[in-house]
C-alpha cells in the first residue's frame, strides 16, 4: 500500500490543455497504445458536445476534432494496433477515424439495425470484434457485434452487424468491456441493474451467458481486475459499488466480493467528503484493485478495494476546479490523465510542478447526456430465453 500512496503522493501537475472557446468537459478520455514512449502518442476525449477531440499527449493541444454529425458520439476508444479511434453514436452507426489525419470523413462506419441509437460500446483486444450497447426501443436493448479486421479484399466503408443478442438486457445498455487479454470474454452492464458476462465464441445467446450478476441499480462502469482479470467490478449511477470473482462460478463459494449500496455513506475521506465514483483502477504490479472518486470541488480520492471494503488511500488536490469525469493510469511510467467538468485535460506525473499551478475557473455547462438512474428488484436477474439470432463466429476465433 506505500508504494501506490507514494507514486500518487508524488504525481504533480506537469501540463494542463490548452483554453478552447466552446465551454465543453470532457466526459472520457482514452489513449493511443502504439506509442509507448510518451513522444508521439496520441490522447482522445469524449466532450460533452458530442464530439471527439485528439490531442498531442506531450503538450495537451488539440490535433483534430470529430464530430459524429448528423448524431452525438458516445464513448472513446483507440484499437489496441494502430492509431483509429473509435466512438458509438446515437445515429445508429459506431464510426472509427485515422486520429492521425485531420480529416472529418470516418473511415469505417459500422451500420446497426434500423431504431437502434448507440450509448455504449468496446473493440475487443486483437481488434477482431466490436460489440455496441443500445437504448431500449419497444422491448428490445441489444448488443450488437461486427467483424472489425480490416480486409484488403474488401475496402468497403460500410460493415452490416454479425447479429445480436436481445434477450439478456431488458433496459438500455450503458456499458460494454472486452477482456483485457481474452478476445472473446465480454462483460455487459444496463440500467436493468444486470451485469452479464459472455463467451462470444460460443454460437448462440444463451450458452454464450456465463453468468449473470445483480448490482441492483442502474450501472455507470464496469471492468475487469485480478490475477489473469478473471473478476468484475461494477458502479452504479447512485454510486453503489460490486465486485465479484468469476474463480468462484465452479465452487461453493460465493462469488460476490464486495458489494457496497452506497460509498460515500461508508467512506471517510480525510478532511473532506467523496460526492461520487469516477472509475476503477487494476493495479497489476501490486495484484490489487483500486477505486477511484472524487468531490464536486475536484479533488481525486483513491480507494484502496479489498473483500473487508473500501478505505481511503490519498487525494490529489489542486488540479480540477469542478468535478472530475475521466481518468487514465499508465502503468509503464506512473503518470495520470484526468478530464473533468472544468473543460481541461491534466498530465500528472513524478517531476517539477507546472508553472501555474493554480486551478483554471470552472467553465462547467449542462450537460448534454443526461444520467440515467433507476433502482430494480432481484427479479430482474433471472435468465430469459434464447435469442433466435445466432452470430457467425468465424472472426471470434
Amino acid at each position: 500500500m506505500e508504494k501506490i500512496e507514494e507514486q500518487f503522493a508524488n504525481l504533480q501537475i506537469v501540463k494542463r490543455s490548452s483554453e478552447n472557446k466552446e465551454p465543453t468537459y470532457l466526459l472520457g478520455i482514452d489513449i493511443s497504445r502504439t506509442a509507448q514512449a510518451e513522444k508521439g502518442s496520441l490522447v482522445a476525449a469524449l466532450c460533452s458536445n458530442g464530439s471527439i477531440r485528439v490531442y498531442d499527449k506531450e503538450r495537451l493541444n488539440v490535433l483534430h476534432e470529430f464530430s459524429g454529425h448528423p448524431g452525438l458520439l458516445n464513448g472513446v476508444r483507440f484499437a489496441n494496433s494502430c492509431d483509429r479511434v473509435y466512438s458509438a453514436c446515437t445515429d445508429g452507426t459506431v464510426k472509427c477515424w485515422d486520429a492521425r489525419l485531420a480529416s472529418t470523413k470516418p473511415v469505417q462506419l459500422f451500420k446497426g439495425y434500423p431504431s437502434n441509437v448507440f450509448i455504449s460500446f468496446d473493440i475487443n483486444c486483437d481488434d477482431h470484434v466490436i460489440c455496441a450497447g443500445t437504448e431500449k426501443v419497444d422491448e428490445d436493448a441489444l448488443l450488437v457485434f461486427w467483424d472489425a479486421r480490416i480486409n484488403s479484399q474488401d475496402l468497403s466503408t460500410f460493415r452490416d452487424p454479425l447479429g445480436t443478442y436481445s434477450e439478456t438486457h431488458s433496459d438500455d445498455i450503458t456499458q460494454v468491456c472486452f477482456h483485457p487479454s481474452s478476445p472473446n470474454m465480454v462483460v455487459s452492464g444496463s440500467t436493468d441493474g444486470l451485469v452479464n458476462v459472455f463467451d462470444v465464441s460460443v454460437d448462440n445467446e444463451e450458452d454464450a451467458l456465463v453468468t449473470t450478476c445483480n448490482s441492483i441499480s442502474s450501472v455507470s462502469c464496469i471492468g475487469w481486475s485480478g490475477k489473469d482479470y478473471k473478476q468484475i467490478y461494477c458502479m452504479t449511477h447512485d454510486e453503489g459499488f460490486c465486485w465479484w470473482d468469476l474463480n468462484h462460478l465452479e465452487t461453493d463459494e460465493p462469488i460476490t466480493c464486495l458489494d457496497i449500496h452506497d460509498v460515500r455513506e461508508v467512506i471517510n475521506v480525510k478532511e473532506d467528503i467523496l460526492d461520487y465514483l469516477i472509475g476503477g483502477l487494476y493495479h497489476e504490479k501490486m495484484d490489487r484493485l483500486f477505486v477511484v472518486g472524487g468531490t464536486n470541488t475536484g479533488n481525486i480520492c483513491l480507494l484502496s478495494c479489498t473483500a473487508s471494503g473500501l478505505t481511503h488511500v490519498m487525494s490529489l488536490q489542486g488540479g480540477h476546479a469542478a468535478t472530475v469525469r475521466s481518468f487514465h493510469w499508465n502503468m509503464q511510467n506512473e503518470s495520470l490523465l484526468t478530464g473533468g467538468e472544468d473543460g481541461q485535460l491534466l498530465l500528472w506525473r513524478p517531476g517539477p510542478i507546472e508553472k501555474t499551478p493554480t486551478k483554471k475557473g470552472s467553465r462547467k455547462m449542462a450537460s448534454s447526456v443526461h444520467q440515467r438512474l433507476r433502482v430494480h428488484s432481484n427479479d430482474s436477474c433471472k435468465r430469459r430465453k434464447s435469442s433466435d439470432v445466432k452470430l457467425r463466429v468465424d472472426c471470434f476465433k
